[in-house]
């Protein structure tokens, strides 16, 4: 079994990981995703009353079309509160990485392993969010498939960006009314 703690340490922060295996083009796309996400006075308040640190490993791909469209999230979230640390990992250039975080049996990006302040595993979550999914299922399997319940095509980012945040915040419920971290903290 992998040390993630140690691994999180050789990760590359977000900008650090688009420089090494991003192409011109790829770092283009992301910048333009990255500028289409505002986040709103109330996604801000939530990710600034975080108060545990969160390490989080996340397995992407430049090349990837929903690491474009998900990771630059993962930065915004990173930017509103310093205790919530992200390293990113190449997939190709991490395969022990790939196969620990299969999704599905796949080698499946963007995926997020989230850890404790003190390496423990917290959650995993990845490679879409469900309003993600939702739109595939509508748009693969057609009218046989209406649930009523997606997404406009152009408030689905804001509600990828809704589904990852409360997958942040879920995390770090559970870092925050840990009893091991609680009686660590003195809270």
């Amino acid at each position: 079994m992998l040390n993630y703690g140690e691994k999180f340490d050789t990760g590359l922060t977000y900008h650090d990981f688009l420089h090494k295996f991003g192409t011109d083009e790829q770092r283009r796309r992301w910048q333009g995703v990255h500028e289409r996400i505002l986040l709103t006075d109330a996604q801000k308040t939530l990710l600034s009353s975080f108060q545990r640190e969160v390490k989080v490993l996340c397995l992407a791909g430049a090349w990837c079309g929903d690491c474009v469209n998900q990771c630059p999230i993962f930065d915004h979230f990173e930017i509103a509160n310093p205790k919530i640390r992200i390293r990113y990992f190449d997939r190709d250039a991490n395969p022990d990485l790939g196969a620990a975080l299969s999704v599905c049996g796949g080698a499946r990006v963007p995926v997020l392993l989230f850890l404790s302040e003190d390496d423990f595993q917290v959650g995993f979550y990845g490679d879409r969010t469900i309003s993600k999914y939702r739109a595939m299922a509508q748009a693969q399997l057609g009218p046989a498939c209406p649930t009523g319940l997606i997404a406009e095509p152009e408030e689905l980012l804001s509600a990828v960006v809704q589904d990852w945040l409360n997958e942040f915040e879920r995390v770090q419920w559970i870092v925050r009314l840990s009893a091991r971290l609680r009686q660590k903290h003195g809270d």
